[in-house]
């Protein structure tokens, strides 16, 4: 299994909206950053993903679960681009802030922090399972 970060403007599509989604998600698309769509493609499913609400509040608010992998992103009119499936898994009671991220030395050398603009990134084993704690949250 791998682990993702997935942002999100909450003003587009917030957690509280994935969450409503249900059981057959959603397609994560949109994504125009060829470096963020190849993360995409190298998602699996029942990779695990924090999401992320970027821009309003820059704070983990909940995880989400890959449930299809990449396939050709239907708002991509010269299908160049993919999409993920994922669906709702959690919305954290306590949001992990940036700030909270940015201070805690063993996971500095995270793309969240190091590429602010990149919108799906990988989260190695270590510090899924240290911001999980940080947030109180069982992993």
């Amino acid at each position: 299994m791998q682990y993702w970060l997935l942002k999100s403007e909450p003003n587009v599509w917030s957690i509280e909206q994935q969450r409503k989604s249900g059981s057959k998600g959603v397609s994560w698309d949109g994504v125009r950053n060829y470096q963020a769509a190849n993360n995409l493609k190298k998602m699996r499913l029942n990779d695990l993903c924090f999401f992320y609400h970027s821009n309003i509040g820059k704070e983990i608010v909940g995880t989400v679960k890959v449930i299809k992998e990449a396939f050709i992103d239907k708002t991509d009119k010269k299908k160049r681009f993919v999409a993920v499936q994922v669906r709702f898994v959690e919305k954290f009671n306590s949001t992990i802030s940036l700030e909270k991220i940015k201070k805690n030395k063993a996971i500095s050398h995270l793309p969240l922090i190091k590429q602010s603009r990149l919108s799906v990134m990988p989260i190695d084993y270590k510090s899924w399972k240290i911001i999980c704690k940080m947030g109180k949250i069982n992993s």
